[in-house]
């Protein structure tokens, strides 16, 4: 990706999970965009950019945050979306173990209420542990806690898997969490 493609990435990010109306754009009850109006709007505020480059940013980013519906007509972000919208997901069985990375300053809260979805519709659950480590270093001194995703399921609680392959739920309660290590171990 161009520079200036990793900047329009950033922005979709923005915009089609939290706040399409900073540009102007109107998503359906789904969260998909039409791809004109999505370079429209884009234009309309001076972030100019093309249908091969949302072709380029939807196919390279790594963590394939974005999607074009079948025919390439519509956009939209797979998940991690604060606004309400319905990805149409039906539940899924989880792995027996799911990982969710974190940071120091937080463990408190988690330890009291569990993993919540604060914002965003839904807590964001990993299969494996290195890219939750990942994510936990976006925060600060990574913590790794194991979700009991299996037990969880049997105990009722759902669980969804994004186009991008995130594992979401509702809530984590205290109970289904061990902590597996942290940056000082």
């Amino acid at each position: 990706m161009t520079p200036k493609e990793k900047r329009i990435s950033r922005l979709l990010s923005l915009v089609l999970r939290h706040d399409p109306a900073s540009i102007g754009l109107t998503l359906d009850s789904q969260g998909w965009a039409k791809v004109d109006d999505l370079l429209d709007c884009l234009a309309k505020h001076k972030k100019e950019t093309s249908l091969e480059s949302l072709q380029t940013i939807v196919a390279e980013n790594n963590k394939s945050r974005f999607a074009f519906s079948e025919d390439e007509t519509k956009i939209r972000a797979s998940q991690g979306h604060s606004i309400n919208i319905d990805l149409q997901l039906t539940p899924q069985s989880p792995p027996e173990f799911l990982y969710h990375g974190t940071c120091t300053r937080f463990m408190e809260a988690i330890e009291k209420e569990g993993l919540m979805k604060m914002s965003r519709q839904h807590v964001h659950l990993s299969a494996d542990i290195s890219t939750a480590h990942t994510v936990g270093k976006r925060h600060g001194n990574p913590i790794i806690l194991e979700v009991a995703a299996s037990l969880m399921e049997s105990h009722h609680f759902k669980f969804y898997l994004s186009e991008n392959q995130v594992w979401l739920t509702d809530h984590v309660p205290p109970d289904y969490l061990t902590r597996r290590f942290s940056s000082h171990t």
